[in-house]
């Protein structure tokens, strides 16, 4: 039951990671690596073929040795962050525009705390 639950999560992150090639706002490696973490836990073939994919695997591995973030990843998901936070500006009212600007600091800051590879 469990190995299911895993490979049905890691079939799922895989394809919220595809939709965020084609989004902007979306991250892809994210999913990735949690596609990744899934398929450990379900299916060894298919969590190799993504630790072996050229674009993918050495963002997964860097994760996976020291929790790293590459320079370019922090700058895309910064630049995601002043995106919605702009349209929240443009569409919400305070006290709810105060949310994403909450979620912006508090992620980002994260981000930008993760070692870099």
């Amino acid at each position: 039951m469990t190995r299911t639950l895993f490979f049905l999560g890691g079939w799922s992150a895989l394809a919220l990671g595809l939709v965020g090639v084609f989004l902007p706002l979306l991250p892809t490696v994210p999913f990735v690596i949690l596609a990744a973490f899934c398929f450990a836990r379900s299916s060894p073939a298919l969590e190799r073929r993504l630790i072996e994919h050229p674009r993918f695997g050495p963002h997964i591995a860097a994760w996976r040795e020291a929790g790293a973030i590459s320079r370019r990843g922090k700058w895309m998901a910064t630049a995601a962050f002043a995106v919605s936070v702009a349209a929240a500006l443009y569409w919400m009212r305070w006290p709810w525009v105060a949310f994403p600007l909450a979620a912006m600091l508090a992620s980002g800051t994260w981000i930008w705390t993760r070692p870099e590879r």
